[in-house]
């Protein structure tokens, strides 16, 4: 099959990457073919930025494009955002957002609803990841919804995941969740100008030390992303841990494995119609015969 957009993809135009985007998202025919026909390698750095609500992620992104603009980088956005209720559309616009980067030809931001999927990210985060690579860019963030402290599964998509709290969210160290705790590589811990900030970035540096694993020791950065404070600190945390995992062989393939898990589970709920399930199961309770486990066994 011939596919007019992918020379143009891989030499990294916006519209047509942002029309294979689009492709993809709504299932489009030979949409699965366009993606078996993506080159296997990238040097493009996948980064996750997740935390609870109000922590700054979107600041601090923000402000980490301009710095990454000033070093002569490429660099892509996907921006999870809740679904709205009735139409399953993104809520929140990142022109809203990111405008000052919009019409920057170097800068590519992308709004993707969650669409209720669980782990605050979109259905097809990981094919859009594999375009977005396709295309060139030297990095991509992804920053999920701000759905509280569950939003684990990032750290399945991203090579680098990096984690956003601040002092007066009411983050005890100790009541952090473990989820959380362990999927981060970086530690950010953002507003850190705030008066209680040390006594916060030093117990979660203590608690980071016990979570040491593939020999990385996870940082804590300060940061207080409105004035670009801690920022650099930041980016030379993101490239240190992409040189310790670059020759990982059996980090890339656990990555790999979570990607191709997701995969096979998405496809085999494709079929699975909510609206017809619940007209079965109405159907049943009806008839005063709905057992829940018998019904699962008959799908």
């Amino acid at each position: 099959m011939h596919f007019p957009l992918l020379p143009l993809l891989l030499n990294g135009d916006s519209k047509a990457l942002a029309r294979c985007i689009s492709l993809v998202e709504n299932e489009a025919a030979g949409y699965e073919q366009l993606l078996e026909n993506l080159p296997a390698n990238s040097h493009t750095r996948i980064i996750g930025i997740t935390g609870p609500p109000g922590a700054g992620k979107s600041t601090l992104v923000n402000e980490l494009i301009q710095l990454l603009l000033e070093q002569g980088k490429r660099i892509a956005i996907i921006a999870i955002d809740p679904s709205s209720p009735f139409n399953y559309g993104a809520l929140l616009g990142d022109r809203i957002r990111m405008s000052q980067h919009f019409n920057n030809h170097d800068v590519f931001i992308r709004s993707m609803a969650s669409r209720g999927a669980l782990g605050g990210l979109s259905p097809k985060i990981i094919e859009v990841s594999d375009l977005i690579k396709a295309a060139g860019f030297d990095y991509l963030f992804i920053e999920t919804v701000g759905v509280g402290q569950s939003e684990v599964e990032v750290a399945g998509v991203a090579d680098t995941t990096i984690v956003v709290v601040v002092p007066e969210a009411g983050d005890e160290i100790q009541t952090m969740k473990a989820g959380l705790m362990e999927i981060a590589n970086i530690f950010v811990v953002n507003k850190a100008d705030h008066s209680n900030a040390d006594e916060f970035v030093k117990n979660l540096r203590l608690l980071a030390h016990t979570r040491q694993k593939d020999n990385w020791e996870i940082p804590v950065i300060k940061t207080v992303a409105t004035q670009q404070e801690g920022l650099p600190a930041l980016i030379d945390a993101i490239a240190l841990h992409q040189h310790q995992i670059m020759d990982n062989t059996e980090r890339h393939a656990q990555l790999l494995t979570e990607k191709t898990y997701q995969l096979i589970q998405h496809r085999r709920m494709k079929d699975v119609d909510r609206r017809a399930l619940q007209q079965q199961i109405q159907q049943q309770l009806n008839s005063g015969n709905f057992n829940l486990y018998r019904f699962v066994n008959t799908l």
